[in-house]
């Protein structure tokens, strides 16, 4: 018990170090969400006792997907980028792409984290790719921006060869990745475009996915956060104010911007859920096109519990059937 619950501990990111602690309207088929606990200790004696099940996150690679493995996407000065490319063994005619970012409070994690999901979407028709990128103890932002911003360009790039819809790409992330998909989804600014590969492709993406990700990092909770510092080059708010609100999706974000899906748990203390309570009152006022998962008693890490990755995948295959079709299967 005891070691399954250090185990449990680890999962539910309590090793990793901090990030810092309307909607569309509802239809009768959409997802409900599971049952939640009062405090994260709860659902730890839940997954101890076997109650609550957890994801198999090494799951065998489906029948039909085909995987090639570290694929370089960019150089950032001698530093090979590299992902992962998922996709169904057969494809008739071109189809959306979607790029999944690992999270870690942009200092840890690897882009096989994700393998779960991306093994999921390939299976479900889609071209799927899971990119690394530098951590911010290898380079501080806007390392990270640029590098998973090289990974969309190097998607469209390759679009012909892997029968990629280059108008159709979404960007997909939990935590960090969940911050890094909003700026993708975003962010204009040139600065953030870095040089590592494909110059002159667009990075833009059709849709994000924010799961649980950061998307102010001016309030205080962000400022005083140790794991935010390090990767906003070690400078305090006071120190380099327009850092953080450059890397702030908050400040990015305008009525041109793509369609948003946000997953969020309410007894989140790494992210609060007032993060996403804000995006979702900011889209609204923008008019633009969301979904909104408020899970009423779910943490950080919340979708490593398989009932909330059913419930997640589900408003993702909705989210993606109106915005990110595959092709004859428009919602």
């Amino acid at each position: 018990m005891t070691t399954r619950l250090h185990w449990i501990s680890l999962a539910w990111g309590l090793a990793v170090g901090s990030v810092f602690a309307d909607a569309e309207t509802k239809s009768q088929d959409a997802p409900v969400p599971p049952p939640g606990y009062k405090s994260k200790l709860e659902i730890m004696v839940a997954f101890g006792n076997g109650k609550l099940e957890i994801i198999d996150r090494d799951v065998s690679l489906p029948d039909g997907v085909v995987l090639e493995r570290d694929i370089e996407y960019g150089d950032a000065g001698g530093h090979s980028l590299q992902l992962d490319l998922y996709r169904p063994a057969t494809i008739a005619s071109p189809v959306p792409a979607l790029l999944f970012i690992h999270g870690g409070a942009w200092k840890s994690g690897k882009r096989q984290d994700y393998h779960f999901y991306t093994a999921a979407y390939a299976k479900k028709g889609y071209v799927v790719a899971t990119a690394s990128y530098r951590l911010s103890g290898q380079a501080p932002f806007p390392a990270a921006v640029q590098d998973c911003k090289c990974a969309i360009r190097w998607l469209r790039a390759n679009a012909k060869k892997y029968k990629i819809d280059p108008d159709q790409i979404a960007a997909v992330g939990g935590s960090a990745g969940g911050h890094l998909s909003m700026m993708l989804g975003y962010s204009d600014d040139p600065e953030l475009e870095g040089v590592s590969g494909n110059r002159g492709v667009s990075s833009r993406v059709s849709a994000v996915v924010n799961i649980y990700g950061v998307y102010d990092m001016t309030t205080q909770i962000a400022k005083d956060d140790d794991s935010v510092r390090s990767f906003l080059q070690g400078k305090s708010f006071e120190e380099a104010p327009e850092l953080y609100r450059q890397s702030s999706p908050r400040f990015h974000l305008d009525k041109t911007d793509p369609p948003t899906l946000i997953l969020h748990g309410t007894i989140d203390e790494t992210v609060p859920v007032g993060q996403s309570d804000a995006l979702a009152a900011h889209l609204k006022r923008l008019k633009i096109p969301h979904a909104y998962g408020r899970l009423d008693g779910w943490p950080h890490t919340m979708d490593i519990a398989k009932p909330v990755n059913d419930y997640c995948q589900s408003m993702m295959d909705r989210f993606f059937a109106t915005h990110l079709p595959l092709p004859g299967k428009k919602h």
